[in-house]
């Protein structure tokens, strides 16, 4: 099965919902793991943690997350896209899968801006980016309703993260599964005489 990791920060919990969601929706055809970035990890605004940087080398696919501050990533995830700067010039990390996902207090709280930077982060590395198939509004089951193609993007001004969000969120995780498993598949096919 394919390996997925989902590295992301949140503030007040409303990250970590979406990324439970995510973690779920993997789970159903690959290996998931999930990763929540502290402030602790952060030393001279770099992230440093040595076994998340192996977990996530070793990984078919790389899912971010962060909060919308000020119209991109919070300044916690920023240090770790930052310290990836050794795997960028290695190339540790291309052809992998990459996806992202994140929440805001508005509707149109600029969460299309920290999508873009994490898919301008996935591609630095040589990623693969993976947004959403689901069509704004016209999903029968009305996931995707803030309509971001990028990745999933939500809404909360309570604490509370919205059904559909979380649905949304669990579909983007099973998609990046299947595409990791359909990449595995062909890797392994190609390589078979």
């Amino acid at each position: 099965m394919p390996s997925i990791v989902i590295i992301y920060h949140s503030a007040n919990g409303t990250t970590a919902q979406l990324a439970e969601a995510i973690f779920a929706g993997a789970q159903e055809l690959a290996t998931p793991s999930i990763y929540r970035i502290s402030s602790e990890e952060i030393i001279a605004g770099r992230f440093i943690n040595e076994a998340i940087w192996a977990q996530l080398d070793q990984a078919d696919a790389i899912i971010f997350g962060s909060p919308t501050y000020m119209g991109g990533p919070s300044a916690q995830f920023k240090a770790f896209a930052d310290a990836s700067g050794e795997r960028w010039s290695k190339r540790t990390w291309a052809n992998k899968i990459a996806a992202g996902f994140t929440i805001g207090t508005l509707a149109n709280g600029d969460q299309s801006s920290t999508l873009h930077s994490f898919s301008v982060l996935a591609s630095q590395h040589g990623m693969l980016w993976c947004g959403l198939d689901i069509a704004g509004g016209y999903d029968a089951q009305g996931r995707n309703r803030l309509g971001t193609q990028l990745g999933v993007a939500a809404q909360s001004s309570d604490g509370q993260v919205n059904s559909i969000d979380l649905m949304t969120a669990h579909y983007l995780g099973k998609r990046v599964a299947q595409l990791a498993l359909r990449m595995s598949n062909a890797t392994k096919t190609k390589d078979t005489p």
